[in-house]
């Protein structure tokens, strides 16, 4: 135990946690494969290497070590990986940035180690970040995607999923980036309100309403409902295409609708889902009208080259001139966009890799998994249900896993390489047998390469072993932590995976947490520069109170608010905290006991038990993980129970040379002892250091609280004195005396017999005697209360004289007013409710001032 003089007055974070990060180990937080323990494996989310660890990854990385923590105090040998999630157009980007060049002014391999470079560095900026907020990672299972160590096990994987016809490659519509110039998700598809036109125009003596007309090249049959009048006589004959003079059919389907513009459609291969369901459906041709640029076609005409916008304005104003056009509207329109660059996709039919989409499987696993909190499911389901086309998994970028395929370049004949073989490029390596089918050694490698969520899906497999030779010995995970924002990407992709890899659910559970706002109340974004960034809060407040900041500022799965005032308060908790220690550590310092004494006094009986309910809420706080509640639990106890009241009340015991001080003594060493721990998930390097005042070792080494107090009688009987003495002072208070001014002689008539120690006593600085039954009291009029909102609006004039008639009236008429009073020789009603009487107590003689409370009466004789 420190000697108090040692303590520092004031609580420095800076030099605490810094000291704290020196002194920790990582091996400490490594998980045991020999280990006994139970397991707790987390699937922890791989962010993208920007060289920023966000505020949004820096909560859910809060959350992720809270559970750690916790968990590995409970005797759990946990697994608290970190992964890196590097491939993606951003990379590419950045480093065509930084170069000054495109993917295509250098080589593709001297592309892709400048894409690895870049995202070492980034890496290691983070791992800065993480260690500053105290995140107890498992740095042995780090992992980093674009490494062949992992990248070579999303390519086992492909080949086991296309062995099990999972995998496949088609000709079909895909939307596709052409900024990016490359295919992209269902789940990567974000939409935008935005204003666009609604053109009417001449299509053949029919009016029809587009807001694309550069699609019209792409026209393959116009569409009416079955049952609009307007167009029966239309149904089955053709009509020739305006501005490009090839002829389509007029087709009905119930899925127009006949209210929307003209109510007749221009179908175009593509300009939104619904055609594409119409062209499947009806067996229409392909006309590809756009290019992977975003270029117009030689199906355009003279159009070709042209941009879609620039399309777009080239065909309005042909139409006008032509006398086509008839008139536009404004309207808002709901624009599928690209989730990095927000570019408007369009739907492309291209040779693509998809992954088959079996939604029931999918459905089943994830319904076997616990949802925290439960409403999450329900967002996995609804775009479950939703969806309409596979998983199209096949990206035209560079620095991306390679798909592992070559296809023979005389019979075109898939080639696979063996399994041992793996990582492989194929646009560099070459397998290492001529062709199944025709013995070729001519090969053309695939270069596509693989949607990066076909890496992270996996990474619940690669953290717990997984190398295609069976489902792993600690498979499932028991956690996976991540946002509500990629519930359809991650969650969604990797169920997906597991069940065809391993016929499994992922996880036994899955914690949803929601986004950042700014103060604003918006998300943070650069453009509305509202971001802060983790290190701006470290800085200037520490890693606990960040920390703090985050398990406070919602409950779980809620969008949190990044406010100043929440990092503030978290801070004078801190010091509030480190306050106590400090006293308490100077009251137990005092007289040192060989042997723990027993607590044996009513209020150091009734902290603990107090104690004991904290705990039990900290521990179900954890177990839900609803760490508002847990922190928020901690925080109320230690600031209004043990500060506020408890101390309070006996610190004059503590100061005293009484027996009793020692009780008193054992019950703060058990209450400090317990807050170091609970608190220690939340707050670690502020709990080391309270801890380190008293004890040897870590705290984060300890057990986690196990204290359970049943005391009913101090339960219930503390409660009343603690509540019974606040409304003492109270009082005391109001009649203008300090709190430590002398307060008399107090006796206090409650309904049994209490023991406290003479604590109430001290904490008045009063003579305190504690009695059963009720006070033997002499009760006499001593005056008048007026009620001068009735008198003297009733009375006017006459509400002086009328005042002074009844002071001078006996003491039973003014006990029991009577109906009049004379005034002036006049007799004058007496008002309802104009007085009432003061009364004067008096306890054998001797006057008292008397108070009552809840089945308690108070006399009391000021000195």
């Amino acid at each position: 135990m420190s000697s108090s003089h040692t303590i520092p007055k004031n609580y420095d974070f800076r030099e605490v946690e810094e000291r704290w990060q020196r002194t920790w180990r990582d091996e400490d937080n490594y998980f045991d494969p020999d280990s006994k323990k139970p397991r707790f494996i987390i699937d922890t989310p791989p962010p993208y290497p920007t060289g920023n660890f966000h505020i949004g990854n820096a909560l859910n990385w809060c959350y992720i070590d809270f559970i750690a923590r916790y968990k590995r105090m409970c005797g759990y040998n946990v697994m608290f990986p970190q992964g890196w999630d590097c491939h993606g157009l951003p990379t590419e980007v950045k480093v065509e940035e930084i170069h000054g060049i495109t993917k295509n002014d250098v080589p593709r391999e001297e592309f892709r180690r400048l894409c690895r470079e870049l995202t070492h560095e980034n890496i290691a900026k983070m791992r800065t970040t993480l260690r500053r907020c105290g995140f107890s990672t498992d740095w042995s299972h780090e992992y980093i995607t674009m490494l062949p160590e992992y990248f070579g096990k999303t390519q086992l994987s492909f080949l086991r999923m296309l062995e099990k016809d999972y995998i496949y490659q088609s000709e079909h519509p895909v939307n596709f980036c052409t900024r990016c110039e490359t295919a992209i998700a269902f789940a990567e598809v974000n939409h935008e309100a935005r204003e666009t036109k609604l053109n009417y125009f001449d299509f053949d003596g029919l009016e029809i309403a587009t807001t694309r007309p550069e699609l019209l090249a792409a026209c393959v049959a116009v569409a009416v409902h079955p049952d609009d009048e307007r167009y029966t006589d239309l149904v089955g004959k053709t009509l020739t295409v305006p501005l490009f003079g090839h002829e389509v059919a007029v087709i009905k389907d119930e899925d127009v609708d006949p209210s929307f513009g003209s109510g007749a459609v221009m179908i175009c291969t593509f300009g939104d889902k619904q055609d594409v369901h119409w062209w499947k459906k009806y067996g229409l041709p392909l006309r590809k009208a756009i290019d992977r640029k975003g270029r117009m076609t030689a199906l355009c005409d003279k159009y070709e080259g042209m941009t879609a916008e620039e399309c777009r304005t080239a065909i309005l104003g042909d139409m006008e001139e032509a006398g086509v056009l008839k008139r536009q509207e404004t309207i808002e329109q709901r624009v599928g966009t690209c989730w990095r660059c927000k570019t408007p996709i369009e739907i492309l039919s291209e040779r693509q890799w998809f992954v088959r989409i079996k939604p029931e499987k999918i459905l089943e696993a994830a319904r076997e998994v616990h949802w925290y909190p439960e409403h999450m499911l329900m967002r996995l389901e609804n775009w479950v249900e939703q969806m309409e086309w596979d998983w199209c998994i096949s990206r035209q970028r560079i620095f991306a896993t390679p798909i592992p395929v070559w296809f023979c370049a005389q019979c075109g004949e898939m080639v696979l390489p063996d399994e041992a073989d793996l990582p492989v490029d194929p646009t560099v390596d070459r397998p290492r047998h001529p062709c199944p089918k025709c013995g070729s050694e001519e090969f053309v490698g695939e270069d596509d390469v693989l949607d990066t969520w076909m890496d992270s899906s996996i990474s619940v497999l690669n953290l717990t072993g997984w190398d295609g030779s069976g489902t792993p010995a600690i498979f499932p995970a028991q956690l996976r932590p991540q946002g509500h924002d990629i519930i359809r990407t991650w969650a969604f992709y990797t169920i997906l995976r597991s069940v065809a890899l391993t016929g499994q659910r992922p996880w036994d559970g899955i914690l949803v947490n929601g986004m950042v706002l700014g103060e604003d109340g918006y998300k943070m974004s650069k453009s509305r520069n509202n971001i802060i960034p983790p290190e701006t809060v470290l800085d200037k407040y520490g890693a606990d109170a960040f920390r703090q900041w985050g398990a406070m500022g919602s409950a779980t799965g809620q969008d949190i608010m990044f406010n100043w005032k929440d990092v503030v308060a978290a801070s004078r908790f801190q010091t509030k905290m480190w306050n106590i220690i400090r006293f308490v550590l100077t009251q137990i310092e005092r007289e040192p006991v060989d042997e723990a004494p027993e607590v044996t006094e009513l209020l150091d009986r009734w902290l603990l038990v107090k104690l004991s309910q904290t705990a039990a809420e900290v521990t179900n706080a954890f177990e839900t993980y609803q760490f508002d509640q847990g922190l928020k639990a901690i925080r109320d106890f230690t600031k209004n129970i043990l500060a506020d009241d408890y101390i309070e009340l006996v610190k004059g015991r503590l100061y005293s040379d009484a027996p009793e001080r020692a009780s008193a003594c054992r019950a703060l060493t058990i209450t400090v002892d317990a807050l170091c721990r609970m608190i220690a998930p939340y707050t670690p390097h502020f709990a080391e250091e309270c801890w380190s005042q008293f004890m040897e070792g870590s705290v984060l080494k300890q057990p986690w609280v196990e204290f359970a107090v049943e005391d009913p009688e101090a339960e219930r009987v503390g409660a009343h004195v603690v509540a019974l003495t606040a409304e003492l002072r109270r009082y005391k208070h109001d009649a203008g005396l300090a709190l430590n001014a002398p307060f008399g002689k107090v006796n206090i008539y409650a309904p049994e017999r209490i023991d406290d120690s003479g604590d109430v006593a001290r904490a008045l600085n009063a003579t305190v005697a504690w009695k059963t039954g009720e006070p033997k009291l002499e009760k006499s009029v001593a005056g008048v209360a007026f009620n001068m909102a009735v008198v003297g609006p009733t009375l006017r004039k006459q509400a002086k004289a009328f005042m002074q008639a009844v002071e001078a009236l006996p003491p039973e008429d003014i006990v029991t007013p009577p109906a009049t009073v004379s005034i002036d020789g006049e007799e004058v009603a007496v008002p309802e409710d104009a007085f009432t009487p003061k009364f004067a107590f008096s306890v054998e003689g001797e006057e008292v001032e008397v108070l009552d409370f809840d089945e308690v009466t108070v006399t009391l004789r000021r000195d």
